[in-house]
């Protein structure tokens, strides 16, 4: 083989390596383009459903409802939703299960964290982005009549069915501990407040009822702080 003939042969594979190497490349940088998470798909969807109530014009803080209003905070509300400390939800997840948690789930953390560590891209389809919610006065909680209010420890002297709980009362930053010492000495935790704070005040509404026999201690609330029990129906058991 002539070495006119080696040279080009040579040249001939490394051009189709490249050409491979380059098609990878292009195909690899299309995938995680289309996989990337984008403010008008994903982190616009999260904000309006856990922060918009109050993040918004005519709310009761500055609007997040644009990218332009939340990209220049990004890292600032990385930092907040990461510390819990955003919604205000004052409670510590996980401890008592609440129909009304207000809480980011883990997954949307997650996405939250993985968008500002990915620069904060805005997306490249408008049509992705959902329309803009819209919202009524919210109504005030009302306390019912046979709602029970305790400071301190406080024993049932019959059976309740707990629907929630409400702080009427609780220093701000406070940490409030709620269990529920039953008879038999067993511990059902109801409610653990942390970084509550009066200024956002609302109840907390179990997923479901529980009912407390008579003797049961309600524990951990603290003498300088009111917290209201809200009765349920108590749950039909299935045949």
């Amino acid at each position: 083989m002539s070495l006119y003939n080696g040279c080009r042969m040579q040249c001939q594979k490394l051009w189709i390596l490249n050409f491979l190497l380059f098609a990878f490349c292009t195909d690899a940088a299309a995938h995680n383009v289309g996989n990337a998470i984008t403010w008008n798909r994903e982190i616009s969807r999260i904000i309006y459903q856990r922060c918009a109530s109050c993040h918004r014009e005519g709310g009761t803080a500055f609007s997040l409802m644009k990218y332009t209003d939340v990209q220049p905070r990004a890292v600032a509300i990385r930092e907040a939703v990461l510390s819990r400390t955003m919604p205000p939800w004052g409670a510590v997840k996980g401890f008592g299960d609440f129909r009304n948690d207000q809480g980011l789930s883990q997954a949307e953390l997650e996405l939250i964290t993985d968008w500002v560590d990915s620069d904060t891209p805005r997306g490249n389809n408008p049509n992705a982005l959902p329309k803009e919610p819209k919202f009524q006065k919210p109504s005030l909680f009302k306390l019912s009549k046979n709602a029970l209010t305790v400071s301190g420890d406080f024993t049932l002297s019959r059976e309740m069915t707990l629907d929630g709980l409400f702080p009427q009362s609780v220093p701000d930053e406070q940490s409030t501990k709620i269990v529920a010492v039953l008879p038999d000495g067993a511990i059902e935790p109801l409610l653990w407040l942390y970084e509550y704070k009066d200024s956002y005040q609302h109840p907390f509404l179990f997923r479901e009822p529980i009912t407390l026999p008579p003797g049961s201690i309600i524990r951990g609330v603290h003498t300088n702080a009111k917290i209201a029990l809200l009765p349920g129906r108590k749950k039909r058991s299935s045949k």
